[in-house]
């Protein structure tokens, strides 16, 4: 008898009909022999709407209630799914994160799983139950709720995987894999076969909504393969693991973009040892995290230094750099929210010269100016202007030919 960690998310449990369909999917699985542990999101768009209401109450929700109330949503159809198993004939109980045994930090809205205490799980599956587990959440040794921050869900059920020595993780949305695009944005894209942690951890980070980067690495870490797939089809879906094959044809798996990027440059700092300390240690206290780093080059010791963070935490971060750029008499500090980024990723780009060449070729062919750029092995990314970011991923897709199967 296998064990199988499933994960369906938000739009697979939308209402009772898509929860009936996944108790139907649940239950085929448990027929062919397999003992099974699922992990759900919220239906639908249940923790937009919880935050929304907690938004009409305060303006600065108290960290600690405003874990407890979003954490409600998984609970919600995470006991709707067994019900529904239940009325079909079969055993099931549905679980909380803290019931579960997941033990987190004390970060509320975005705590890190540190353990999973896998016993009462353990139980319930040899009482012949089908467990069903409150994804995004777990608890504080104190017995606090916390969250696991937005697309925690698949964490959770990567996590469990790993804590119950399973050997795959499965996670189903309402795509058909791991697009080489958002295929809501290029109707030629397609669904991969398989690609590797690395890779899928960038697009991730970078844009890619499928998964989460933190279940990716913890995939990675313990060795689990992931297998992405649509709750409403059977189509194979796009295996994320160790052995994809670095030799394809294509150098390039994907293209990503993201929005939510805003520019902060503090404008004729002094360049002095010490200065970006003092500008990004206290932006980490607040816990604001910077992506894109660029310190130009200065004429008599002065420089301008230019970063981006997420658009929701620019006002914290200006609030936070300013009175610190009149401290180190900068000239002043200026930010722009109306960038996006776009990235190609890929494995095989690593040991292949002219990608970067050939991306900038294609933005400048469009008349899209890059601002800043950012690298890896396997990623190079543009900072452009956010209304010419999805122009700019449907002309890349198109150069790297990435409609065509390797």
């Amino acid at each position: 008898m296998a064990l199988i960690v499933q994960k369906y998310g938000g739009s697979s449990v939308a209402d009772a009909g898509r929860i009936k369909n996944v108790a139907r999917r649940i239950a085929a699985a448990r027929d062919e022999g397999n003992q099974v542990v699922v992990v759900v999101s919220a239906m639908g768009d249940t923790t937009d709407e919880l935050i929304d209401l907690a938004y009409q109450v305060t303006d600065r929700p108290d960290v600690r209630e405003f874990d407890i109330l979003l954490s409600t949503g998984e609970l919600v159809s995470s006991t709707l799914l067994a019900m529904a198993l239940k009325e079909m004939g079969y055993q099931a109980i549905s679980l909380s994160g803290a019931q579960a045994g997941i033990r987190t930090d004390s970060a509320h809205s975005r705590a890190r799983i540190l353990k999973i205490e896998v016993r009462r799980v353990v139980k319930e599956l040899e009482k012949g139950n089908i467990v069903i587990v409150a994804g995004f959440q777990g608890v504080t040794d104190e017995m606090d709720v916390t969250t696991l921050g937005r697309g925690g869900s698949d964490t959770t059920a990567v996590a469990l995987a790993a804590s119950l020595g399973v050997e795959g993780c499965q996670i189903y949305t309402d795509v058909e894999g791991v697009y080489t695009a958002d295929p809501r944005l290029v109707p030629e894209a397609r669904p991969l076969a398989e690609i590797g942690y690395d890779e899928m951890l960038e697009l991730a980070i970078y844009g890619t909504k499928v998964m989460h980067p933190r279940a990716v690495e913890l995939g990675e870490l313990y060795g689990i393969p992931i297998l992405v797939a649509s709750s409403f089809s059977q189509e194979p879906g796009t295996l994320i693991h160790g052995g994809a094959s670095m030799e394809v044809r294509n150098k390039v798996r994907g293209v990503a973009y993201d929005l939510d990027v805003a520019k902060i440059t503090v404008v004729g700092v002094s360049d002095r040892p010490g200065i970006a300390s003092s500008i990004f240690q206290p932006l980490a206290e607040a816990g604001i995290s910077i992506d894109t780093i660029v310190q130009n080059a200065g004429l008599d010791n002065v420089t301008d230094l230019t970063f981006t963070v997420a658009k929701s935490d620019l006002a914290e971060a200006m609030r936070v750099v300013e009175p610190i750029a009149g401290l180190i008499e900068a000239r002043e500090c200026v930010s722009d929210a109306s960038l996006g980024k776009v990235s190609i990723v890929g494995t095989g780009m690593q040991n292949t010269p002219g990608y970067a060449a050939k991306m900038f070729q294609v933005l400048g062919e469009q008349g899209i100016n890059i601002q800043l750029i950012t690298t890896s092995e396997i990623r190079i990314t543009c900072i452009i202007d956010e209304a010419k970011v999805k122009k700019a991923v449907r002309a890349l897709h198109r150069a790297f030919e990435l409609e065509v199967k390797d």
